[in-house]
């Protein structure tokens, strides 16, 4: 049972790490997004990557091998529908976080180029911002769906 506290609080910790990450992260590229300063957008999207990669991604990962791992010793089938849904939204979480790392990255290149050459950010950018927005919706209350099922374990 030490490892499976152990784990536990592991997975805790990455849980926390993934969602504050991601949520305070969105909020910073969001409000800056909204302010226009290119300058600015430069900067806050490339934190923004880099926090992704540094943070979110491991903890993304971990997140369902520390999960499956701890169900196992408890003796939860997998088939449990708490556990179902809880993966089911896990991965739609993740199918709408992958495309966001990947605009992400894109509008980071086009906020360096265009704040390298003192240029307004292009049209494109703002395509990827709307898309980059919608996505997070789904991702967001997903994942509060998966603490809930987690903590609860309802059905």
């Amino acid at each position: 049972m030490e490892h499976y506290l152990l784990v536990k609080w592991l997975h805790i910790l990455s849980a926390t790490l993934m969602f504050g990450t991601g949520f305070g992260t969105a909020f910073y590229m969001f409000v800056t997004n909204r302010s226009g300063n290119v300058q600015a957008i430069a900067v806050i999207t490339r934190w923004v990557a880099r926090a992704d990669w540094w943070f979110t991604t491991p903890a993304v990962i971990f997140q369902p091998i520390s999960g499956l791992l701890m169900a196992h010793w408890l003796g939860y089938p997998l088939t449990a529908q708490w556990l179902m849904s809880s993966l089911i939204l896990y991965a739609l979480a993740g199918a709408c976080w992958l495309p966001v790392v990947w605009l992400q990255l894109k509008m980071r290149d086009m906020a360096q180029i265009a704040a390298s050459n003192n240029k307004p950010l292009p049209a494109l950018y703002w395509r990827y911002e709307k898309i980059w927005t919608v996505l997070g919706f789904p991702a967001f209350i997903s994942l509060i769906v998966v603490y809930w099922l987690m903590v609860s374990k309802p059905f």
